[in-house]
């Protein structure tokens, strides 16, 4: 590649990890052994709350109660959108059977799993819309027994729109507790709760690694790190728009990357000039972590022509991605690594976090390559059962028989062998994989 950066970053995702795994292994352990006490110790002392920690209906209705009109519309416009761009989904997964061979019927069954529980953060900012976009998706999956968990403020409790938000989007039960403790109370099933079978939703590093060690005895979406941002952008681009859109990513956190690729060196410089008014310009709990996360980890980067600008974002598999160039569908059908596409100026991040349908759960530092972001594909099992009648179980148990035998399990060889002598007395079959 001729690739050349006009801005390279100097600091990493790895350049910023904390080692923060024994402390969460330890809290962990504590709260498996000591229950509901040591979970609401934990809590008193990270959250500073000691009010109830599952909502009750008079609770509920009383945070719901306290939300505006005009907001309440807004969140159910975005529920709404994200209900249906789910079912979408849903509606691609299809229960399926089909005859291997005559008289042996192999299937496919999609099954939810019984228990989501959904991690919702609310420290520097209420993140309403990840109540919508996790709960929602269970709920659309089919999952028995959803519990929405967010960390309360002191004296106030869970945000009233988080309260809202994941009320109309199916959550049976919501708590009020943070972090660690509140991870590990719904994957050990306390305080009355089923015991979850998959946990979602982003969250600080603690809440990622408490997912990461909790993962194989309980499902998860993803280990996610900062969320990251890249912007595809010709010399046709709009340098204001591409800035904003810049800032706009920069300002989740401090160690947010965003990363701008392009073909124009004009467009670039532009848009580098851009960034420090309008990052000056934000209020200041977003300005300094947006300037942070420009200042350390930001890139700018040039390339020749459109193909190495798409090389280039495919080997970054950015967790968004935005193209701001012409020719859109050409795009659409090149770039294969992102969490989420977003194509032309006249749509953008923030409509994808927030209520255009899409999930914003995405894979983050690269996780991209191989994997996608939160559907309901993820709350779904996709199982495999057969049949078969005696005729068809022939040719198949002659097989399993002699490539048993051939890989030495000679238990496995047997239980092919039972089913030839019961259906087919007298019959002679040659069950040894040699001649």
């Amino acid at each position: 590649m001729t690739r050349s950066y006009l801005k390279k970053a100097t600091l990493t995702s790895a350049s910023d990890a904390s080692d923060v795994h024994d402390t969460v292994v330890q809290i962990l352990a504590d709260i498996e052994a000591g229950g509901d006490q040591a979970a609401l110790e934990y809590a008193a002392k990270f959250d500073q709350y000691e009010g109830p920690v599952l909502l009750s209906t008079v609770e509920i209705e009383a945070a719901c109660a306290q939300v505006p009109e005009k907001l309440k519309a807004d969140i159910r416009f975005a529920h709404d959108n994200v209900r249906r761009f789910a079912e979408i989904q849903k509606s691609t997964l299809a229960d399926v059977e089909y005859e291997i061979t005559p008289g042996f019927v192999a299937g496919q069954k999609a099954i939810p799993v019984n228990a989501a529980a959904c991690y919702v953060p609310g420290g520097r900012y209420s993140h309403i819309a990840s109540a919508i976009m996790t709960v929602t998706t269970a709920k659309v999956a089919g999952c028995q027994h959803i519990t929405a968990c967010s960390p309360p403020r002191p004296g106030v409790g869970v945000p009233p729109a988080i309260v809202y938000a994941a009320h109309i989007s199916g959550a049976d039960k919501i708590m009020a507790m943070g972090g660690v403790q509140g991870v590990a109370a719904m994957t050990f099933g306390l305080f009355g709760l089923p015991k979850a079978n998959i946990l979602v939703g982003p969250g600080n590093q603690f809440v990622a690694e408490a997912k990461r060690i909790l993962f194989g005895r309980v499902g998860i979406d993803m280990i996610a790190g900062p969320t990251d941002s890249l912007i595809l952008a010709d010399g046709a681009a709009d340098p204001h728009i591409v800035a904003t859109d810049l800032v706009s990513q920069a300002e989740h956190g401090y160690n947010s990357p965003v990363w701008l690729v392009t073909d124009d060196e004009i467009l670039a410089r532009d848009v580098m000039a851009r960034v420090p008014a309008l990052i000056a310009d934000l209020p200041q709990v977003n300005r300094d972590s947006a300037a942070a996360a420009w200042r350390d980890y930001a890139e700018v980067i040039l390339c020749k022509d459109r193909e190495e600008m798409a090389a280039t974002s495919d080997s970054y598999a950015p967790e968004h991605l935005t193209v701001q160039a012409a020719d859109l569908s050409w795009w659409l059908e090149r770039l294969t690594c992102y969490g989420s596409l977003f194509l032309g100026e006249e749509t953008t991040v923030s409509y994808g976090d927030k209520a255009s349908g899409t999930n914003h759960v995405l894979p983050t530092s690269g996780a991209a390559t191989y994997t996608g972001g939160l559907s309901v594909h993820k709350y779904m099992k996709i199982v495999t059962w057969q049949r078969a009648t005696q005729e068809g179980s022939k040719h198949v148990a002659q097989a399993t028989a002699r490539i048993s035998r051939l890989e030495g399990m000679e238990g496995h060889a047997r239980s092919a062998d039972v089913r030839l002598a019961k259906y087919f007395p007298g019959e002679t079959f040659d069950l040894t994989s040699k001649g």
